[in-house]
C-alpha cells in the first residue's frame, strides 16, 4: 500500500481540532509527569545495572547519549539514552550511508557495526530508551506520541512528513508497537499521523501497554 503524498488529503491533520484539545493535553501532561518520575524512581536497579554493564564493555566511554532531535513545531531538545554504539558512532555514519535499509527520511541498518555487544541486548528490550522518561518529566517528550526526529532528517521532509511535528513527540508511538523496524518511512509516517487524529486517553493507554509487551517479547527492534 502507499502511504505516499497520495493520500495526504484523507489523514491531514485538522490543527483547529488539535488546538481545541484542552481537556486532554491538561490530562495528558499531568499522567506523563507522574508516570514518568514513579519510572524513574521504579526502574533505578535497572538503571544502575545497565550503566554497568556498559561501563564494564567499555570503562572509559559514558553510560548516557544525548542528541540534538525536533520536538513540537520542530523546538529542538537534547534527547537522552543509554550508548548503546561506540563512542564515535556519529563519524562513521557517512561511511555507512549507502548501507541505509530503510527508504526516506530515516537510517536504519540490521547488523549496524557500530553497535556494542551491551548495546545489542538493550536495543532488543528497548532498555536504552529508558532514560527518556527524564525528557517526559521535563516535558519535552510525552510516553506516547510519534518518535523525534533528527534535524538531518527533517531537512529532507515534504510539508506532508512535517505534520508528524504538529504533536509533542513521544518514547513510543503506533508505529513503535505495530511494523517497528519493518516500517518503511512513508509508512511511519502515515501511522503517526493516524495516531494524532486518532489519539485519546485510551489509544494512549493501549499503546503504554503494548509498548510494556515489547519489552518482553520484541518485535524486531535493532
Amino acid at each position: 500500500m502507499d502511504y505516499g503524498e497520495d493520500h495526504a488529503e484523507s489523514i491531514a491533520i485538522d490543527l483547529d481540532h488539535e488546538r481545541h484539545r484542552y481537556m486532554y493535553r491538561v490530562v495528558k501532561r499531568v499522567f506523563d509527569f507522574v508516570a514518568s518520575l514513579l519510572g524513574l524512581i521504579l526502574l533505578s536497579p535497572v538503571f544502575l545495572i545497565v550503566a554497568i554493564a556498559i561501563k564494564l564493555e567499555d570503562p572509559k566511554g559514558p553510560v548516557f547519549y544525548s542528541q540534538t532531535r525536533l520536538g513540537k513545531q520542530q523546538q529542538p531538545f537534547k534527547m537522552y539514552k543509554f550508548r548503546s554504539m561506540i563512542v564515535n558512532a556519529d563519524k562513521l555514519l557517512k561511511k555507512l550511508a549507502d548501507q541505509n535499509e530503510v527508504d526516506g527520511a530515516m537510517f536504519k541498518i540490521k547488523r549496524d557495526p557500530r553497535v556494542t555487544n551491551v548495546g545489542r541486548f538493550i536495543r532488543k528490550y528497548s532498555l536504552d530508551e529508558l532514560p527518556q522518561l527524564m525528557n517526559v518529566l521535563l516535558g519535552q517528550m510525552s510516553l506516547v506520541g510519534p518518535r523525534p526526529p533528527l534535524p538531518r532528517e527533517v531537512a529532507e521532509y515534504t510539508e506532508y512528513d512535517k505534520q508528524r511535528l504538529f504533536v509533542k513527540p513521544g518514547c513510543t508511538g503506533l508505529w513503535q508497537v505495530t511494523l517497528r523496524n519493518e516500517a518503511e518511512f512513508s509508512e511511519m509516517v502515515q501511522l503517526d499521523l493516524t495516531y494524532i487524529r486518532q489519539r485519546g486517553i485510551w489509544t494512549d493507554f493501549t499503546i503504554i501497554i503494548k509498548t510494556v509487551g515489547v519489552f518482553f517479547k520484541p518485535n524486531e527492534a535493532y
